[in-house]
């Protein structure tokens, strides 16, 4: 059973966030505050932090920071609350995989556990193909099969790893940023879902059922095409939605965006991605990462 460390200096908090973690079923653990939660991490590893930003002792943002040092390998999802953001917003960019506003940990918790589960299976070990590597490319073409993300997900951070693109914390952030981006083309693209709806999740997830099974949502594709080096990778997923207003993106410089409902995924795409574009229409996105070589080169 997945294990996730829920800290947080909260008791009361601290408690309800590992309700809805084990209602989810996965097995929580808790310290509260990040010493306590590195001192845990040392003896016995969980699959998930999900932490608090604002803690004594040691807040979240250091303990993202000594975990990418410490435990590269373990994700963090953080609890954002209204005073929190511009913490969140350098959590992120110090290695946060992902995060939650604790005003919808009910309804979103679930999801995002699930999605930073997903992104940080199982890796197959490098092929000594490596040596000879010059760079590779793939196409996917999907609608609404059940598993169609994972199956790419999976297949996308095993050759990241075959590649030896960056590190393991890098990687997981690129995969998270790429099923952020396939799930917007599904949700928000060909079922035409609005992101506000997200707080009733039940009516959100109906919802998308009833309309894949008819026109014109049924027929709806998404395209994918990734083209891999070990300096670049860079991922473009098109839906057949009728795309939207691009200069209505958030940005994710600013900290008060992390609180609004909508827009979440776009924010960690920026957050995560070197370079972002979208055509002109909105139903076309493209991504590129860049590893710390070619950074370097440039």
């Amino acid at each position: 059973m997945t294990t996730v460390l829920v800290v947080d200096d909260a008791v009361l908090d601290q408690r309800l966030a590992g309700g809805f973690v084990e209602a989810a079923g996965y097995k929580p653990c808790y310290a509260s505050d990040g010493q306590q939660a590195l001192e845990a991490l040392a003896n016995v590893t969980p699959d998930i932090v999900l932490t608090d930003l604002q803690m004594p002792h040691l807040d979240g943002l250091e303990l993202v920071r000594r975990m990418s040092v410490e435990f590269p390998k373990v994700p963090v999802i953080l609890m954002t609350a209204h005073g929190s953001e511009e913490i969140a917003r350098e959590a992120l960019n110090a290695g946060a995989t992902s995060y939650v506003p604790k005003e919808t940990l009910p309804q979103n918790l679930v999801e995002v556990l699930r999605m930073v589960e997903e992104v940080t299976g199982k890796r197959l070990e490098k092929d000594e193909l490596l040596k000879i590597f010059v760079g590779s490319s793939s196409q996917f073409e999907f609608g609404y099969e059940p598993h169609a993300t994972s199956a790419i997900i999976n297949y996308v951070q095993q050759e990241l790893e075959q590649i030896d693109f960056c590190d393991e914390g890098t990687r997981t952030l690129v995969c998270t940023a790429l099923l952020e981006a396939l799930t917007n083309a599904i949700d928000h693209g060909n079922l035409e879902l609005d992101s506000k709806l997200r707080d009733e999740r039940d009516t959100y997830v109906n919802l998308g059922k009833e309309r894949a099974q008819v026109e014109p949502y049924r027929s709806r594709r998404v395209y994918v095409d990734t083209r891999m080096t070990q300096q670049e990778v860079t991922f473009t997923v098109r839906d057949e939605g009728p795309g939207f207003d691009t200069t209505q993106i958030p940005d994710p410089t600013d900290p008060e965006n992390l609180l609004k409902p909508s827009g979440r995924g776009i924010m960690l795409i920026r957050s995560f991605m070197d370079e972002v574009q979208f055509n002109d229409v909105g139903n076309e996105i493209t991504m590129i990462k860049r590893s710390d070589n070619a950074s370097r080169d440039d």
